[in-house]
């Protein structure tokens, strides 16, 4: 009797709703696995730890379905970008994927001192 009562109360009838409700407002986007295979392995081949090249490819591969562009022509792009022009643009990147609360920002120097730099004597 055990039996049959663990057998039922593994057995989740409403599984389906859940599914197609926790699915309802995200539309299903499939890439080859080339494609993903690709993406990473560019990232991950320019310094980006796994987690971190994941979730720029996925941003990339999402906007390449968008603009209809292959996925193979914007990394071919972005090879000619040093470390930090590909850190700019994966920043831009993945801020128009985030809400305007949690964006990322980056620090740029000044070029030209302040006058009040120029005026200390040391």
């Amino acid at each position: 009797m055990t039996d049959v009562t663990n057998t039922l109360a593994n057995i989740d009838s409403a599984g389906e709703v859940k599914e197609f409700y926790n699915k309802y407002f995200s539309k299903q986007v499939n890439f080859t696995s080339n494609e993903v295979d690709s993406c990473v392995g560019f990232f991950e081949k320019r310094g980006f730890d796994k987690s971190s090249a994941i979730s720029t490819s996925v941003a990339v591969l999402q906007q390449a379905k968008v603009e209809g562009t292959p996925v193979y022509a914007i990394l071919d792009t972005l090879k000619g970008l040093n470390e930090v022009q590909l850190s700019k643009l994966v920043t831009t990147i993945l801020n128009v994927n985030r809400s305007a609360s949690s964006q990322l920002g980056y620090k740029i120097d000044p070029s030209t001192p302040s006058k009040e730099q120029r005026n200390i004597l040391l």
